[in-house]
């Protein structure tokens, strides 16, 4: 059976597409069968992956409405083994319409059971928020990564990320296990940088990726071009500390998929 596992964090700017985009990839290129589903409105994975958002016809939206399934959904990018479901700004909406839905929260979750078998991973990109969409992102998982920017207030929200999963654990989804809290933008000629790094693990020690993901020019230009920081330079810093990432996830998971 596939993983699922929501990259989520409410606050915007850490790197979660990125993380997304390039996890996905990485996984793909050490020949894991993975599925990127966009759920951000933004749709930054969609476009991040090569797909003019422009051209969505299904994807992320119909399939929370229940229109479309997941298999008409899919389609495949330009990473090896990573397929898509696309996102696109209608998805805003989709909030405001689910809203007197009976079991809106299990939307993903549903839509998601005919094909959980097809993938080893399935990555939710999520909508910085705790709205309607991060809950079906949550409630459909398996585990909750959490990208956190080696900046000042990185800790700022995280209490509120982490008791918006316990309740969704007490009340919609107890088997939710959180993977990992994984670190961005770091730059290490920063004291801060250096700061925040001592900070997380302190706190959070056991929950904490190894791998922490540099700050690199070739990472921010890879998305204007429509591919993966694998595509795009693989002999990039970037690369190296996705591929880092898929490892040290593959071996967390060695015993459990």
């Amino acid at each position: 059976m596939g993983k699922i596992i929501a990259i989520a964090n409410q606050k915007g700017g850490v790197g979660k597409t990125t993380t997304t985009v390039n996890l996905a990839a990485s996984l793909g290129v050490l020949e894991k069968k993975v599925l990127l589903i966009d759920a951000d409105p933004q749709a930054n994975a969609t476009s991040g992956l090569g797909i003019d958002v422009q051209e969505v016809q299904l994807g992320t939206y119909q399939l929370l409405e229940l229109t479309t399934t997941a298999q008409e959904a899919i389609i495949k990018t330009n990473s090896p083994n990573v397929d898509l479901i696309p996102s696109h700004i209608d998805l805003v909406a989709i909030e405001i319409e689910l809203v007197d839905v009976e079991e809106r929260e299990y939307m993903l979750k549903k839509a998601l059971a005919p094909i959980i078998n097809l993938y080893d991973y399935i990555l939710i990109d999520c909508a910085p928020s705790l709205g309607l969409l991060t809950l079906n992102a949550l409630t459909a998982a398996h585990a909750v990564l959490i990208p956190i920017q080696c900046e000042y207030f990185a800790l700022e929200g995280l209490g509120k990320l982490l008791n918006t999963i316990k309740s969704v654990q007490k009340i919609h989804n107890q088997d939710l296990d959180i993977e990992g809290l994984l670190l961005t933008m770091y730059d290490s000629r920063l004291r801060l940088s250096n700061q925040v790094v001592e900070e997380v693990r302190k706190h959070f020690s056991e929950m904490v990726f190894e791998t922490i993901i540099q700050r690199n020019v070739r990472l921010s230009e890879a998305p204007s071009f429509g591919e993966s920081i694998i595509k795009y330079d693989a002999s990039s810093k970037g690369a190296a500390n996705y591929l880092n990432l898929a490892e040290e996830l593959l071996k967390k998971n060695k015993d459990k998929i």
